[in-house]
């Protein structure tokens, strides 16, 4: 027995040191050998994932590699095989539409597998299948369809004027917590739009299962993305991983496809996306490049997430900015009442068209970026030039969209809200901002292909609201703006009082 001990004891110790002979190994490769060796960062960071993940799993990663750029520079390494960047110029070299642009791939272990099948949707299509299925979908999201589908979403808007009002007259103190009610109505209209039918949200004034678990899933999906780099560690927590949490996701794609399903299986030309879709899918054109089963469920998930946190996060990050910049606000309301003498005149043209609405909107999305990571790309094979900087084959490269935003060396007073640099009358003092970097959408033939919605969106939703209602800051909310983030911003309450002036 003491023969066998010793077995397995020297046995582990070798297991031991080869363990941390490897581990010295790659780090000392990491830092010394490695094709990215010139580049600036912290020496742990060179060396190893392991900040990198702790700052994915402490929520904390936009500030971290902002305080990485304030120390180190435009160009900076934050792990072994990643570099961010945030100058303009990285997104036509790594997101444009030049022929090196489009041989950047999406940085597979950041997306991981699409769970809907081995087909995935837009988010993961290689760039093929992407710019076949982008066809169909941009018929969905064109200025055509914008204006068809005003009225669906005026209706939304109004919905939620009156709902608002019903809550105020609920609570004798007025408050209500804008972050819920924006979600609601996004939801509501996305989910129109997508599965022909709304969530009810703004109807119960509640959140629904199913979206509940979206918004406990952004967690998880961060941790799963730090797991992929750790197989072992990914195997283990698999196979922890209770039963009902594996039925909760299951039930949670069941809600999707079973949509999905109902929507296309009832004809309709009402203005909502399969209609355009199915419409040019099955001209003679397309007949052969319709979506797959996998592709039409994958993208429904897409329209789902993309294109309802996203738009109402921008929405309380306005709220907030504009409420602690009373004078901001003040000329804010001026425009859009002295506007639109009546609701009924608010109309997508005419939004289009108030500069200092657009600004804010503008400024709202620098100063609180949604997705404020970024999308990273990796090196084509022989490695690409990106903003200057050679990076090897391989090499997971992006524009951190905080960093960049909040950097001085793109804008001046960086945090601080003023619209006005978006602005003519701004350009004396702001004109040396590096405007071109604001690429919230992103940017190239990958980019959001909801924009031209979203900002329909924000525009219908915020002029609504201050038409309808003077606001007021509820002081329990000051540190709303101390957030977490995985992979969205993990938003708190947003107390508002809301005083109505058309009574």
């Amino acid at each position: 027995m003491s023969h066998l001990t010793n077995l397995l004891i020297e046995g582990a110790v070798l297991f031991t040191s080869l363990g941390f002979i490897y581990t010295f190994g790659l780090c000392f490769y990491n830092v010394f050998l490695h094709p990215l060796r010139s580049y600036p960062g912290p020496l742990f960071s060179r060396a190893s994932v392991f900040e990198y993940h702790r700052q994915c799993l402490k929520g904390r990663l936009p500030f971290w590699l902002h305080d990485l750029h304030k120390k180190y520079g435009p160009v900076v390494r934050y792990g072994p095989n990643e570099i961010s960047f945030i100058e303009a110029a990285v997104w036509k070299d790594a997101y444009g539409h030049s022929q090196q642009a489009t041989s950047f791939e999406k940085h597979k272990p950041f997306y991981g597998p699409d769970i809907f099948g081995s087909s995935p949707g837009l988010i993961r299509a290689d760039n093929y299948s992407h710019g076949r299925q982008r066809r169909l979908a941009s018929h969905a999201f064109s200025d055509k369809a914008l204006k068809d589908q005003e009225g669906i979403l005026k209706g939304y808007a109004t919905m939620l004027i009156d709902k608002l009002k019903e809550a105020t007259q609920k609570n004798i103190d007025g408050k209500v917590d804008v972050v819920d009610f924006y979600n609601f109505t996004t939801f509501d209209i996305m989910a129109d739009l997508t599965f022909g039918e709304p969530l009810g949200l703004l109807e119960g004034a509640e959140f629904t299962p199913w979206v509940r678990t979206f918004f406990e899933n952004l967690k998880l999906i961060q941790i799963t993305f730090v797991l992929r780099a750790w197989p072992a560690l990914q195997a283990m927590m698999n196979a922890m991983v209770p039963k009902s949490l594996m039925e909760k996701r299951k039930l949670h794609m069941k809600h999707t496809t079973d949509r999905v399903d109902k929507r296309l299986a009832r004809k309709t030309e009402r203005p909502d996306i399969w209609t355009y879709i199915t419409r040019f899918s099955e001209s003679e054109e397309n007949k052969d490049k319709n979506l797959t089963e996998s592709e039409s469920y994958s993208n429904a998930g897409l329209f789902m997430s993309a294109g309802t946190e996203t738009t109402a996060t921008t929405l309380c990050g306005l709220t907030y900015f504009l409420l602690h910049n009373p004078e901001k606000l003040e000329r804010l309301k001026k425009e859009v009442r002295e506007a639109f003498p009546t609701y009924d005149d608010i109309h997508m043209t005419q939004l289009s068209q108030l500069e200092y609405l657009n600004a804010c909107i503008e400024e709202g999305l620098r100063m609180y970026p949604p997705v404020s990571m970024g999308l990273p790309r990796t090196a084509p094979k022989g490695g690409a030039e990106v903003g200057g900087h050679w990076v090897s084959e391989g090499t997971c490269v992006g524009l951190t969209h905080y960093a960049a935003y909040h950097s001085p060396s793109n804008f001046k007073d960086p945090d601080d809200y003023v619209p006005e640099r978006w602005l003519p009358e701004g350009q004396t003092e702001y004109g040396s901002d590096h405007k071109d970097v604001l690429q919230p959408f992103s940017y190239g033939p990958r980019n959001c292909l909801g924009k031209n919605l979203a900002w329909h969106e924000m525009r219908l939703i915020l002029t609504s609201v201050l038409w309808h209602y003077d606001l007021e800051f509820c002081p329990e909310s000051e540190d709303w703006f101390k957030q977490d983030y995985y992979v969205l911003w993990k938003k708190p309450a947003m107390m508002v009082k809301l005083k109505s002036i058309r009574e």
